[in-house]
């Protein structure tokens, strides 16, 4: 005998989901749209993702999800987790642990060095020269972006691909990349900056060049590498202030990598001064 489907209590209390996927997709699209916004373009970030534009402004509009691999390629280029379909991206900011103030190094660093002054430092897009480590008749014309954050002064630019093809390394944007912390010393500026996953850094120490060139900075680049007698640790470096993004930074941008003495703009060279040795 065939049995009769059994009929639902009005008792019972519909299962729902735990999230309507409406406002998950909502909340993701938001996120990805505060993520996004500190980047030059949403191109830009397409292309270092790896991703295509229409479906990623898909995402950015709160249309679909990405999948798995996606997502998760997704939460390692802008350093968040899963949690950004779920909570505000602004509830998911690591706790930020400030080591300068440990008490193991109190009375020897504090504070002072994490106070740039914008005055002093300012914020935006900066165009450098130095020598380059690997081809002494060449130089390395580059471009970075100093932002603020949480009380911290950050850098973030990417190497030359040529530099990088020299060596035998990827050429990828992530393998390019490099990020680190100013922090303000008795004459200027020192940086400490590295790539993703390493465990080698390069130092720099910049100091403002006059009042009358209040833009531009001098100093010099180290690399925490042995000595060795093919290649040199340490080389004058000067950067430019260019300001906020601007067809100066544009044109700087193609142009950059390793390039020949006379594509340095003059000033550069001057501060540079090739034909001395860097003591």
């Amino acid at each position: 005998m065939k049995r009769r489907p059994m009929r639902q209590s009005h008792f019972t209390t519909p299962v729902t989901p735990v999230e309507d996927p409406a406002k998950l997709r909502d909340m993701f699209g938001r996120n990805l749209r505060v993520l996004v916004s500190s980047y030059r373009s949403v191109a830009a970030v397409c292309r270092e993702i790896g991703i295509n534009r229409t479906q990623f402004n898909r995402y950015l509009s709160g249309e679909s999800f990405p999948r798995p691999d996606i997502l998760h390629r997704i939460c390692l280029f802008f350093g968040v987790d899963a949690r950004i379909l779920l909570e505000p991206v602004e509830d998911l900011a690591p706790s930020v642990r400030d080591l300068l103030n440990h008490p193991e190094l109190e009375g020897f660093f504090g504070a002072e060095p994490l106070d740039v002054p914008e005055q002093g430092f300012p914020s935006g897009f900066y165009r450098f020269t130095r020598r380059s480590f690997l081809d002494a008749s060449r130089l390395v014309l580059g471009l970075v972006h100093v932002k603020r954050r949480d009380g911290y002064t950050f850098l973030r630019g990417f190497e030359p691909r040529e530099a990088l093809r020299l060596q035998g390394l990827s050429i990828a944007p992530r393998a390019r990349e490099f990020r680190g912390l100013i922090l303000r010393q008795q004459e200027g500026v020192m940086a400490l900056a590295s790539h993703r996953n390493t465990l080698s850094c390069s130092f720099n120490f910049l100091t403002r060049q006059s009042s009358f060139q209040p833009n531009i900075w001098e100093g010099y680049a180290a690399r925490t590498i042995r000595e060795s007698v093919s290649g040199k640790r340490a080389t004058r470096m000067v950067y430019e202030h260019l300001g906020k993004f601007s067809g100066q930074v544009l044109e700087t941008a193609r142009r950059a990598g390793l390039v020949t003495l006379d594509e340095v703009p003059e000033y550069h060279r001057h501060l540079l001064r090739l034909d001395q040795d860097f003591r």
